[in-house]
């Protein structure tokens, strides 16, 4: 009779343990990645009352007569299995789709979680907000950048420091520059600056440069200013002399007019053969200086106007005069926003011009906003293949625009231009249609403060700054073991490994058999609500079988002891 009850004891108490893990698997079944546990039983040592006999030659072999002992508990096993993944529109919640785990720091182990909840804390480090432990990133992403510090694998968050500012190095330019379409074009430049007399009002060709009001440093005798460029065959002008101060006819001196400057520009721009063919003409208008050539078509005219060093006066001068057309067989005017190494934008205008030569156009820096000096603005030879097919440039070195920014006036910017791939369509072409060649993009950007986030599949935590670009921040660490139910329950949805789990091995998303990052999202509990109301039934059942075991060998042995009296 004990043997049946000490059975119906263990049969009781290995129910019980079934219970208490369906109840745990039903407490957390909103438990974020929580994962389900399953028991299994295994019966006890049996009672062998006769052992089994082989058959001899008349009788037959006989069974072995056993008495089991009652049950125990096997094993309890984790479901590993997924949950199903909740969108919470939270940019810096993660989903796992697939197998590996998440790792979080603890300042001196690591620990692993299915739970991608994270915030950001008061040191800008990317944490589980419930304990505080960090989370791990992998890789070198953010470090260049200086986002990640190279000693640390702690994920942090560049809340605390700006996005320093790209200048622009390289413009990519595609789009089509029409074969059959356009009009010529005539050259004329424009100063830039308006000319204002000191008294008030715009000045006229009649003004004497004593009265303008743009003179920086008064003008004395011997000042002079310098007039070079290039004139519209591409013949240079070789810094002609134009002197302020003349004689004013009753043996003194005075300085001369706008009228005599534009004269003088005038005749330096005329045929170097013939000075009475007058290529190019200089006025002014509104006050600002104009030259512009007599025909249309294409044309190299280019002008600047500077103080001769050494003149002890100064008036404010272009250095070299904006393009207000550029002269051309057909034209095709761009605009694109640039940077300079301080994030400020400037916007440059650029304008493709048709040359007489078939299949060959050229790129004119027309104008850029802000203070800046242009030094090289003409990139030439811009060649087309017979199908239309970008031909390359006539001098491959040729392919940068030049100039100083005012906050860097000592020092010469290069900016490159990319036309494409030599004999492909993947940057500008010249066929047929319309003209539809613009500045695709540029490489720049001004400086700007972390706004946002996003995650990729692959686990790189994308940073979106106020300028609008976007910069990765760190790729997320994750971790996979060969067998993740031998894992052990920290709590807090941790775990951490065992001897039977294997090594962490260390990895991105979507890499070692690691699964994909969803972002703004969570997994859910893996939990059968139905499972475990029946897993309960079962329970509920076998524990009050067992009792009844215990009731039936309690009233044999009552009656056992009665029958003593």
């Amino acid at each position: 009779m004990s043997n049946a009850l000490m059975t119906g004891v263990s049969g009781m108490k290995a129910h019980q343990e079934m219970i208490n893990v369906a109840g745990n698997n039903l407490a957390n079944v909103n438990t974020a990645a929580f994962k389900g546990s399953r028991v299994r039983f295994s019966d006890l040592l049996s009672e062998t009352l006769r052992d089994a006999s082989q058959p001899g030659e008349t009788t037959g072999g006989t069974n072995p007569q056993q008495v089991g002992s009652g049950v125990s508990l096997a094993s309890v096993d984790k479901d590993m299995t997924q949950g199903s993944l909740l969108t919470t529109g939270q940019p810096l919640d993660m989903g796992i789709e697939g197998a590996g785990y998440f790792v979080l720091n603890d300042g001196q182990t690591d620990v692993y979680t299915r739970v991608g909840a994270f915030a950001v804390d008061a040191q800008f480090y990317l944490v589980d907000p419930s304990t505080g432990y960090r989370v791990q990133r992998i890789g070198s992403e953010g470090v260049d950048e200086g986002f990640q510090d190279p000693t640390s694998s702690s994920i942090h968050v560049p809340y605390d420091q700006a996005l320093p500012a790209q200048p622009t190095s390289e413009i990519t330019y595609n789009g089509n520059l029409s074969a059959n379409q356009g009009s010529s074009t005539t050259n004329t430049l424009a100063s830039g600056i308006d000319y204002m007399m000191a008294t008030g009002g715009e000045a006229s060709r009649d003004t004497r440069m004593v009265e303008l009001a743009n003179v920086d440093v008064p003008l004395v005798d011997g000042d002079v200013i310098l007039i070079d460029g290039s004139r519209r065959d591409g013949s240079a002008v070789a810094a002609v002399e134009f002197e302020i101060f003349e004689d004013d006819g009753f043996g003194g001196r005075q300085t001369k007019t706008i009228g005599q400057l534009l004269d003088a520009i005038t005749a330096t721009y005329a045929n170097p053969a013939d000075p009475t063919d007058q290529w190019s003409s200089a006025t002014i208008s509104n006050g600002q200086l104009y030259l512009t050539d007599m025909e249309s078509g294409y044309s190299v005219t280019e002008l600047g106007l500077s103080m001769k060093p050494g003149s002890a006066g100064s008036i404010d001068l272009p250095n070299s005069f904006v393009f207000e057309q550029v002269g051309g067989e057909a034209a095709q005017t761009t605009n694109i926003e640039v940077f300079d190494a301080q994030g400020v934008s400037h916007i440059l205008e650029a304008t493709f011009v048709k040359t007489t030569t078939n299949n060959k156009w050229d790129l004119v820096l027309t104008s850029i906003t802000g203070d800046v000096d242009v030094v090289t603005r003409r990139i030439e030879g811009i060649n087309f293949l017979f199908d239309g097919t970008y031909g390359g440039l006539d001098d491959p070195l040729n392919r940068n625009f030049e100039m100083q920014f005012a906050n860097a006036p000592n020092t010469t910017v290069s900016i490159a231009v990319n036309f494409g791939t030599l004999g492909e369509m993947d940057g500008l072409t010249q066929v047929g249609g319309a003209p539809t060649a613009a500045a695709w993009g540029q490489d720049g950007f001004a400086s700007g403060w972390l706004s946002g986030f996003s995650v990729s599949r692959g686990g790189v935590l994308t940073g979106i700054f106020s300028n609008g670009v976007r910069q990765d921040i760190a790729a997320i660490r994750m971790t996979t073991f060969q067998n993740p139910p031998a894992l052990i329950a920290l709590g807090g949805n941790y775990f951490s490994s065992s001897a039977n789990s294997g090594e962490p091995i260390p990895t991105k998303a979507l890499s070692g058999g690691a699964g994909a990052i969803q972002g703004g999202a969570l997994e859910t509990s893996n939990v059968d609500v139905a499972n475990e109301f029946v897993s309960l039934i079962q329970a509920q059942n076998g524990f009050q079988a067992n009792a009844r075991t215990i009731r039936v060998s309690n009233e044999m042995l009552r009656e056992l002891t009665n029958l003593i009296r």
